[in-house]
This record gives C-alpha cells, sequence and structure tokens, in this order.
C-alpha cells in the first residue's frame, strides 16, 4: 500500500470516528482553541493527576484535518507525563516546518501522517489547532 494511501486512511479515520470528541467533565485543564482564518474551533479537555495526563478529550467543530490532529494528539498523549506531552508538540511543530529527523517522526507515530501538510500552507493552521491549544494551557515551566 503506498504510503500516501496509508496516511490519508489514518486522517480519515481520526476524522469520521474520533476516539476523543466528546466532553470530559472531570478535567482540571480546558482552553478553546481558534483558528480565526478557517473557522476551525476546539475546546480542549485535559485531566491531569499527579503530572500525567490521565483522560482527554476535545469538542467542537472545524475541518477534517483540524479534527483528525486533535483525536491524533490526545491519542499520543494521554498516558504520558507533562514534559513528554510538551517535547512531542514541539516535534509535532518541527515536523511541520520539516525540522526533524526519522526518529523523531518515528515518536510521533500517527500524527506523523501530518508531515506532507507543510506543503499546503492554507492547512497547516488547522493541523497545529490542537497542538497549540494543548502547549498553551500547559504551565510555561515545564520542561
Amino acid at each position: 500500500m503506498p504510503m500516501k494511501t496509508y496516511y490519508n486512511e489514518i486522517l480519515t479515520d481520526h476524522n469520521i470516528r474520533p476516539g476523543h470528541k466528546h466532553a470530559l467533565p472531570d478535567a482540571n485543564l480546558t482552553l478553546e482553541g481558534v483558528n480565526p482564518s478557517c473557522g476551525d474551533d476546539i475546546v480542549l479537555h485535559l485531566k491531569v493527576e499527579d503530572g500525567i495526563i490521565a483522560d482527554g478529550a476535545f469538542e467542537g467543530d472545524g475541518c477534517a484535518i483540524s479534527q483528525a490532529s486533535a483525536d491524533i494528539m490526545l491519542d499520543l498523549i494521554i498516558g504520558r507525563t507533562l514534559p513528554e506531552a510538551k517535547r512531542l508538540a514541539e516535534i509535532f511543530l518541527r515536523m511541520i516546518k520539516g525540522e526533524i529527523t526519522e526518529a523523531e517522526l518515528e515518536e510521533l507515530d500517527e500524527a506523523g501522517a501530518l508531515q506532507d501538510i507543510s506543503h499546503m500552507p492554507s492547512r497547516v493552521k488547522c493541523a497545529v489547532l490542537g497542538w497549540h491549544t494543548m502547549t498553551e494551557m500547559l504551565p510555561p515551566d515545564i520542561v
């Protein structure tokens, strides 16, 4: 199966059947992220316990890329420490700029499906919306 087809299937699956698109009443971190240029609007919820992201969800509306990217991100960060989540977000954002190694790309798992978004400048803001929202909600002193 060609790689591009595989990646399209990942994005389509996360858009049509997002596992994390729902309310999360016991979240202790919540932040809205908006992409005014296209109307994407998500509310990201994280439940953090003892420095670990125990659960996460998002609500809102947007294009397939913004919705799939937020869902993929949550798959990747749930169960990780806050510094690990922040590091993965930094790798993701560098991936979009074409500035990561193969090893870093592997760390991103399914999020690597969005690597080619950098060739579609109008869609970059869609892909990074959830990731930027997550890094904004984390305490700034996390290393």
